[in-house]
């Protein structure tokens, strides 16, 4: 079933699974108000959109953070109320850079039932150099930053997977856009090399703003101080800058 403007929707069952959650906590956060309401179709089943998938994902990131039900419910009112499924994916991503790996191993069946879809080896392989999933045997593609891709061999040995389970959905959804793998590994390594020299940059600077005599703890003070700031900025200028580059790529075709 789709909505009006044809979205794919999900039951109280799929939402569950493709959140990698039970269907009591949908439920409970629903209760709670976290989560808005279904939209209610035929045999008054409820329905839910990929806003509904993104938001739970992003909950349970927060709950992994160690916020309570009342601080998460503050800091989702907080944000835009038009937000889609992507803006709320992004966000997730963010609160997950300051938290410890959350990745999961799953079968292949377990992650084609939470990408709701059946993935051939070329959509396996385009979520390994989207840094999605990797093979939970992996030796050369890996989730912690690596920029060797894993052979197509290797994909096609025991279907065993580790992945990012909020990140998962909008890794699917980039499944569907017309750029080659290869485009997609050179995109990667473009973001490696240039946010690798931008972190030593930053760290040099860092060196020299707190001098070699200063103890660890004032190091891990200022460190910890800088970190959000750096990726707000990193953030904003990355969004304002992609933005003007497609504006004079539109002006000049």
């Amino acid at each position: 079933m789709t909505t009006d403007t044809e979205e794919p929707t999900l039951t109280v069952d799929e939402l569950a699974a493709r959140a990698g959650v039970t269907v009591r906590t949908v439920r409970f956060y629903s209760s709670k108000g976290l989560l808005p309401p279904p939209v209610i179709g035929p045999r008054r089943v409820g329905h839910y959109s990929q806003e509904h998938l993104a938001r739970l994902a992003l909950i349970e990131e927060l709950q992994r953070q160690g916020m309570t039900l009342a601080a998460i419910e503050r800091h989702l009112q907080q944000l835009p109320a038009d937000l889609s499924a992507r803006d709320l994916a992004l966000h997730r991503a963010v609160v997950a850079s300051w938290a410890p790996d959350a990745a999961e191993d799953v079968t292949r069946e377990e992650l084609e039932r939470r990408a709701g879809r059946r993935l051939g080896e070329e959509d396996l392989e385009r979520l390994v150099a989207m840094n999605i999933i990797e093979r939970a045997e992996g030796t050369s593609d890996s989730m912690d930053g690596s920029d060797s891709p894993a052979s197509p061999d290797s994909l096609a040995s025991p279907d065993s997977f580790r992945v990012d389970p909020a990140l998962l959905a909008l890794g699917v959804q980039l499944l569907d856009v017309p750029l080659a793998h290869e485009s997609i590994l050179a995109a990667r390594g473009v973001l490696l090399e240039h946010s690798r020299a931008a972190a030593r940059e930053l760290s040099a600077l860092l060196r020299e703003a707190v001098g070699e005599h200063e103890s660890v703890a004032a190091v891990k003070s200022l460190s910890a101080h800088m970190q959000p700031l750096v990726v707000q900025a990193l953030l904003t200028t990355f969004q304002r800058s992609l933005k003007a580059e497609l504006r004079e790529w539109l002006k000049e075709s």
